[in-house]
């Protein structure tokens, strides 16, 4: 019976796919560190990324950044985004500048067409730390989109 509820759940969350992205779509997003294992106290540390993510197919996505942070140092990134289902994503990322990569995972819950909001959380190999993220996005279409 657990596996029922189980299944109708993933269905639910699944459901939202008539706002997924497509092929040849643009996702354009930023977002603050909420909280970060290496912060004495709240507000500690200022730590703000901001990304474009090309959909090369429906489920994965490339793009490059910017991580702006008021320590030890910012970064440009590149990395790209899978999607194994149409609101969550793993992404892994190298930071260049702060010499690190990023392995994370998030969600990414349409308020409507274009806009996103989005969560993600991130550990970061170089500094041994954790951090969890929020943001929003915005998805520019292609008009040749199925």
């Amino acid at each position: 019976m657990q596996k029922v509820y189980f299944i109708i759940s993933v269905l639910v969350v699944a459901s939202g796919t008539l706002q997924a992205q497509s092929n040849n779509d643009l996702l354009l997003s930023g977002g603050f560190d909420l909280i970060k294992t290496d912060y004495a106290r709240f507000g500690d540390k200022f730590q703000f990324g901001a990304e474009a993510n090309y959909f090369v197919v429906r489920h994965f996505a490339a793009g490059g950044g910017l991580e702006l942070w008021t320590r030890p140092q910012s970064s440009f990134t590149m990395g790209m985004r899978y999607y194994p289902l149409d609101n969550f994503f793993v992404r892994f990322r190298g930071l260049i500048g702060a010499n690190d990569v990023a392995l994370g995972g998030g969600w990414s819950k349409p308020i409507n067409e274009k806009w996103r909001f989005e969560a993600m959380g991130d550990f970061y190999f170089g500094q041994t730390e954790f951090g969890i993220r929020a943001g929003v996005g915005y998805v520019i279409k292609n008009k040749n989109s199925q």
